[in-house]
């Protein structure tokens, strides 16, 4: 444990020590002259050199330890190295209340991962939220020496695409949460919404079969008509000519827009090829377009023009391809999810010992008061 100041120039302050010691050489008690008659013949002598004394010491000693405490406060002491090692638990939200206490013990000091650390007992269990970086910041504000168990339920929410790596060696223990029946949903594909010209169901197979692909039961819908699909499905725009201004607007809302290789329209500026052959030939090319996404055919959706129809990879490049980019990931089973060790531990700050110096300094005031202000002081 290492004591130091935050703030050293407060110590300046000590300079008003000076103050009591002139109060009581001033105020200190006077000696009050009587003339006797028979000693007013006798020859008068030189007076002895007064000396310097201060009365009430006790009362003078409190008024200086008042003043060098207050300096201490404003110097602002602290310590480093008094951390509390105890074994810390903190639990998901998601877990059973119960089977954390279970797990940690009756007397653990055991916390929700959630904004401010609240206790176990606290309230209600809290909604899950960027549990991983609670669980970073909880870390890194704990004492070196201390141990930390995370209870966590079998699935975890909350979390990003980044693995967890801590200070220390975490236990990682997976207890029973609140719906242990609760289990991943499998992503599914997108919704592709057709649009084509009357003779063009050739072309319309291959996009109906990457759709099949995709899941059991397909989510496809093709005709040969213009009405616009809803916004969160991908419109493929296979009407050779002009594209009409009811898709564009429709993609600038939101939507995203995959045209044939004869859609005549102007690309955004910044469009750049999105899928390219083993050749280097552009295959489909598109940018962001407002809050949508605008893509295009470069070829004709025939084999002789474009073998890639006939891959077996192509249902998968399709929905990579009209997939907008996934977000980080927020729920992933818990057992792969456990943290590693090894990043460089967080300087902790120093921990000040203002409020007990407050505690101090009240004290020697309540008892400077009492001692300056009893009757017997000024009895006559």
């Amino acid at each position: 444990m290492t004591p130091l100041l935050l703030a050293p120039l407060g110590l300046a302050a000590l300079a008003g020590l000076i103050v009591p010691l002139l109060i009581h050489l001033h105020r200190r008690t006077e000696e009050v002259p009587l003339d006797f008659a028979a000693l007013r013949w006798l020859e008068p002598r030189p007076r002895p050199k007064r000396k310097l004394r201060f009365d009430e010491w006790l009362l003078l000693a409190l008024r200086l330890l008042l003043i060098v405490l207050l300096a201490l406060l404003l110097a602002r002491p602290a310590v480093l190295g008094w951390d509390d090692t105890n074994p810390r638990f903190v639990a998901a939200p998601g877990v059973d209340p119960a089977a954390a206490r279970k797990a940690a013990g009756p007397d653990a000091d055991l916390r929700w991962i959630a904004p401010g650390f609240p206790r176990l007992d606290e309230g209600k269990p809290p909604a899950a939220t960027q549990v991983s970086s609670l669980i970073r910041q909880f870390d890194a504000e704990l004492p070196p020496g201390a141990a930390l168990t995370i209870l966590v339920p079998p699935v975890l929410d909350g979390v990003d695409a980044e693995r967890l790596r801590l200070t220390r060696k975490a236990a990682w223990r997976i207890v029973a949460g609140r719906d242990t029946a609760d289990a991943l949903a499998a992503p599914s594909g997108p919704i592709l919404a057709v649009r084509h010209a009357e003779g063009q169901d050739s072309a319309v197979r291959y996009l109906r079969a990457a759709a099949q692909a995709w899941s059991d039961q397909p989510r496809f819908d093709a005709n040969a008509g213009t009405a616009l699909p809803p916004g969160d499905q991908v419109l493929v725009w296979l009407v050779p000519g002009r594209v009409p201004q009811a898709v564009t607007d429709w993609v600038s809302g939101g939507g995203t827009a995959l045209l044939g290789n004869s859609a005549e329209v102007a690309m955004p500026a910044a469009s750049e090829a999105l899928w390219r052959d083993d050749l280097g030939r552009t295959l489909v090319e598109g940018a962001v377009l407002d809050r949508g996404r605008l893509l295009r055919f470069t070829q004709p959706l025939v084999p002789a023009e474009m073998p890639e129809l006939l891959d077996a990879d192509f249902a998968a490049r399709l929905r990579d391809l009209v997939t907008p980019p996934a977000s980080p990931p927020a729920r992933v089973t818990a057992a792969v999810f456990a943290p590693a060790d090894g990043i460089a531990r967080y300087p902790l700050p120093p921990r000040e010992l203002s409020s007990w110096l407050c505690v101090m300094i009240a004290l020697v005031f309540f008892s400077e008061r009492m001692l300056a202000t009893r009757r017997r002081r000024f009895a006559a």
